[in-house]
């Protein structure tokens, strides 16, 4: 009797174990057809996937270096259509990856969404791109550094070397002028069109009460930029402090920018080491 008592518990236990353990052993479940094919992966794009990963390399490292927060953008023009331009979808730049890396047409709408948000200010792209042929990447910052420059007057020029891309002072593009109380943002191809008339052939423009937006024509020259625009201007503040800035004159500045963006490629090797492996 007492044995049959001994299986009977030796039953219920093997039983009870197997209750609480199997549970906890199932796979994760997998995402439905559906819910995958709607992120392509970014194998899709007919791009050079070299193209892309600098993007994705260009978003990290301008958060790293604290160009870009929870906001602001980076794109590059498309390799296989001119008139196109990939950036990512609607996300923190820090987050970016390659699957997250969108095409969109000349007037900024996504060529195939697959159910993902865009910017907002995609048309700040858009209009560069269409009349700037020599532009082939951009940034769009909301640094704090710059506001001050964009709301006084007081032009951003180049103090040292390293920023010589802004020549004779980054022109300033002013929302009420010609639109009125607007929310601030790009947000159409009007404001856009009026942004790249402002910024004309240079290679930064700032946005009043917004940010800047620089431009280049490589991803890796365009981070610079956007990394040098901002410590430019904090020099160039401090500098106001001590006295009477003597700026670069044009012909430094022609002269210094040639030197200084051939080598671009060492500190964006650095940046990008900084970064890590990216997805």
């Amino acid at each position: 009797m007492s044995g049959l008592r001994t299986g009977v518990l030796a039953a219920v236990c093997v039983a009870l174990c197997a209750a609480i353990v199997l549970p906890a052993a199932r796979p994760a479940p997998k995402p439905s057809p559906q819910a995958a094919a709607s992120i392509p992966p970014a194998s899709s794009l007919a791009n050079d996937p070299k193209l892309i990963e600098d993007l994705v390399y260009a978003n990290r490292i301008l958060y790293q270096q604290e160009v870009l927060d929870g906001f602001g953008h980076v794109s590059v023009r498309s390799d296989k259509d001119p008139s196109h331009f990939l950036m990512s979808r609607s996300m923190a730049p820090a987050l970016v990856t390659s699957n997250d890396i969108m095409e969109y047409d000349r007037d900024g709408e996504p060529v195939d969404a697959h159910g993902r948000n865009s910017y907002v200010e995609r048309y700040i792209h858009a209009a560069i791109y269409r009349v700037r042929p020599d532009v082939k990447a951009i940034v769009h910052s909301h640094s704090p550094d710059i506001i001050p420059y964009s709301v006084t007057g007081t032009v951003l020029r180049p103090v040292y070397h390293v920023s010589a891309f802004l020549r004779l002072g980054a022109p300033i593009f002013d929302t009420h002028e010609g639109f009125g109380d607007t929310d601030m943002l790009i947000r159409d191809n009007k404001l856009g069109d009026g942004l790249a008339k402002v910024l004309g052939s240079s290679g930064v423009a700032l946005i009043r009460g917004h940010g800047f937006v620089a431009v280049a024509d490589s991803t890796p020259i365009v981070v610079y930029r956007a990394i040098y625009t901002q410590l430019n201007a904090r020099v160039q503040m401090d500098g106001m402090k001590l006295g009477t800035i003597k700026y670069l004159t044009p012909g430094e500045a022609v002269k210094a920018q040639a030197i200084v963006e051939a080598t671009v490629g060492r500190p964006w090797e650095l940046w990008k080491s900084q970064v890590g492996k990216i997805e």
